[in-house]
């Protein structure tokens, strides 16, 4: 895999109109785009036809689909119709949402855990009603585990657990990393508690990362995400 194709773009707008512009400013300068609930639930499939008729980038459905196995099942069922290479489901309910994941193994459609949200930090987790002792990265391993053994693709993480999660699952496991900041990105109102650089996260092992605000709010879009790959770069 080269450089540009471990960035994923993140769609994160509210319509086709600026999906489309974005899709053809950055079509030569990442290898995939994320369309995330935002931008699915106001345009549908359609935006993912929009996507492959002025790309060839691959395509990840962040969905984060969490419901009933059968549901999950249907849902995953239903997405591998439509031709994306990436969805994702929540891992918190264990063994029996994640291996609907087996149902679609040999369809081209992979399915990544998301294990904690990087915008959670171990306040918040504590907040939940895991001990005061119990470390984010703990139970990060724990359901990048769960998913492997259940059959799933790989993970989404943040920078801080790559190297945790890529001794124990193997390398082959994928590990995509949101929460990508680089040095130079000045983001306002920032929501993300566990960020990384994306040089640092290529080297700690992330096999993707997911950059959005540093790459959407450029001046230039497309020379911030070439600017990225270039960091990248081996």
């Amino acid at each position: 895999m080269n450089s540009k194709d471990r960035l994923i773009f993140a769609l994160d707008v509210p319509d086709k109109k600026e999906a489309q512009r974005l899709v053809k400013l950055l079509h030569d300068s990442v290898g995939c785009f994320k369309v995330g609930l935002q931008l699915f639930v106001q345009e549908g499939p359609d935006i993912l036809k929009l996507i492959k008729d002025h790309s060839t980038a691959d395509i990840f459905l962040d969905l984060k689909l969490h419901d009933i196995p059968a549901t999950v099942r249907g849902a995953l069922k239903s997405a591998e119709k439509l031709g994306v290479r990436y969805i994702t489901i929540h891992s918190m309910e264990g063994e029996a949402i994640l291996e609907t994941s087996k149902e679609i193994k040999d369809s081209g459609l992979e399915v990544l855990a998301v294990t904690l949200l990087t915008s959670m930090d171990e306040e918040q987790l504590h907040a939940l009603g895991f001990e005061k002792d119990t470390k984010i990265c703990d139970v990060v391993l724990d359901r990048a585990l769960r998913a492997k053994q259940s059959g799933c693709s790989g993970i989404i993480c943040s920078g801080e657990e790559i190297a945790q999660v890529k001794q124990k699952c193997g390398k082959h496991f994928k590990v995509v990393v949101p929460g990508i900041r680089p040095e130079w990105s000045q983001i306002s109102s920032d929501d993300q508690s566990r960020i990384s650089t994306p040089r640092k996260a290529i080297k700690e092992g992330a096999d993707l990362i997911v950059v959005g605000r540093p790459i959407r709010d450029a001046e230039t879009p497309e020379e911030a995400a070439r600017k990225i790959v270039s960091e990248i770069d081996p």
